[in-house]
Parts: C-alpha cells; sequence; structure tokens
C-alpha cells in the first residue's frame, strides 16, 4: 500500500455519519458542492461529508506511482485514518464508481454502506481499453487536455435537458492536467470484474442511474442488480451521466435512504 501523495485536498462539512463521495473522470470534487451544502442537513450533524480531490485532479498531487485505482482505494483508506474514521459508507460516480468498488474489494471492513452511481461493476471490453488508451497517448503526447474539449467529454456526460450545467463541467474537464488524464484512463483500463466484490458485501447498497445516461447502458445497473438483489435502485429520469449535478434532489434522496438503512443496521 502505497503513502498519500504530499499534497491531498479534502473538503468537508458536517457532522455525523462519515460519508465520503468520490468524483467522476475527468472532474474534480466540486462537483460535490450541493451534496457538501445539503446532506449535513439545516443542523449540520445529520452526515459528515468527505470529498476529496482523486490523485491528480483538483488539489491532490498525482504522485510517481503507476496507474492503479487500487493506489486510490488505499489512499481512502490513509485518508479515513487521519480523518480518525473508522468505517465510511462510500459514494462513487462513474470512475468514482470504479474506486468505491476497489476500496470494497481492498478494505471491505471499512465499509459502511456502497453507493455506485452511473458506474459499472464489470470491466471494459477491447473496444473501451482501446480507446482510453487513444486519449492517454493523445493528451500525454500533447501534454494538453484539449482532445476532451473536441470531443465534447462535457457535453456526453449531460443529459439532454441540462446544457444549463455545460460550462460548469466543460471547466472541470479543461482543469484536469493531461498527466492525470492518461494515468486515470490507464487506471480505469485495468480494473477488474467486481461483480463478485459486490456479491459478496454485507452492506447496504444503492444503485442510482439516469435515464438518459448515453455512457453507461442500463444493462450495467442491471448487472449490478442480479448480483445484489438486495439493492435499491433509483433511476432518475430525464438526466444523463451526472446525476449528482443534474438532479441533485433526486441524488441527495437516494443517499439519505441508503444512510437510512446503514443506521437501521
Amino acid at each position: 500500500m502505497s503513502g498519500l501523495p504530499s499534497v491531498v485536498s479534502v473538503r468537508e462539512s458536517g457532522t455525523g455519519t462519515p460519508l465520503v463521495l468520490l468524483h467522476a473522470f475527468p472532474l474534480n470534487a466540486s462537483m460535490w458542492s450541493t451534496q457538501l451544502d445539503a446532506l449535513p442537513g439545516l443542523s449540520g450533524d445529520e452526515v459528515r461529508v468527505l470529498a476529496p480531490d482523486q490523485r491528480g485532479f483538483g488539489g491532490t498531487e498525482l504522485g510517481p506511482d503507476e496507474p492503479s485505482l487500487d493506489l486510490v482505494a488505499d489512499d481512502l483508506a490513509l485518508l479515513l485514518d487521519a480523518a480518525g474514521i473508522e468505517r465510511a459508507v462510500v459514494g462513487g460516480l462513474s470512475m468514482g464508481g470504479y474506486v468505491a468498488l476497489a476500496f470494497a474489494r481492498r478494505h471491505p471492513h471499512r465499509l459502511a454502506g456502497l453507493l455506485l452511481a452511473n458506474t459499472r461493476a464489470t470491466a471494459d471490453a477491447d473496444a473501451a481499453r482501446a480507446n482510453r488508451e487513444r486519449i492517454a497517448a493523445a493528451v500525454t503526447a500533447r501534454n494538453s487536455v484539449r482532445l476532451l474539449l473536441d470531443e465534447d467529454v462535457a457535453a456526453g456526460q449531460l443529459g439532454p435537458d441540462s446544457g444549463h450545467l455545460l460550462e460548469r463541467v466543460r471547466e472541470m474537464v479543461a482543469a484536469a492536467p493531461p498527466a492525470s488524464v492518461a494515468w486515470a484512463q490507464r487506471a480505469m483500463a485495468a480494473r477488474p470484474d467486481s461483480l463478485d466484490v459486490l456479491a459478496g458485501l454485507r452492506v447496504p447498497v444503492s444503485v442510482v442511474t439516469g435515464a438518459q445516461d448515453a455512457l453507461v447502458p442500463a444493462e450495467e445497473a442491471d448487472a449490478m442488480l442480479r448480483a445484489r438483489p438486495d439493492a435499491e435502485l433509483t433511476v432518475v429520469p430525464g438526466v444523463g451521466h451526472l446525476t449528482a449535478l443534474e438532479a441533485p434532489g433526486a441524488f441527495d434522496a437516494a443517499v439519505r435512504r441508503l444512510l437510512a438503512r446503514v443506521a437501521a443496521g
């Protein structure tokens, strides 16, 4: 288990049940601003929300390690140690979901509940891995993330009625360092199938998806539900890949239902 990068950025609010939110690729923890404000509740003591920037994104350094989502999962375990947290509910969206599943594999005793949003538990198909390498090689060669902007990654992540968020998402994409984009793409390409991990967990699980998600088809949610028939499924109508940004009310309601299940034991 590698050490944390020398500079780590974490946004935190509230007290109460620890909840870690892991951001999508190639965004950063600022995507959770609504959740950081709303989930602790009016009194601020309902939930302790921690939203870290993952390796290389936002204010967290990439570090020298070879690409691996296991390292990002270990970063989270060390972060919990530093925060004095033994167990947490972990929620991840898209790439964040991959990290959450890696955390569940490597540190299951630290997990109190799991929320998987707009993500998949299966490994990449060959075509997806090849596309990740294409992007990684291109941004490295050019030392620029212009490719992501030219291919309009931001628009592809949003549903048809979420145009008001386009500039905000584009700004997060543009802020991602090329080396971090390449590292994350290669780390995601190397991840294993995690359906067995999901099936073996003994904590409450929630699955959230957007009805208009063009990046993760509904069959992926179906596969997770077959692995975990007791998981709660929330399909948010009219939104795409970034449910937490596009429909924060529905997303936060799903989080609160999961937290209630965790509290009920």
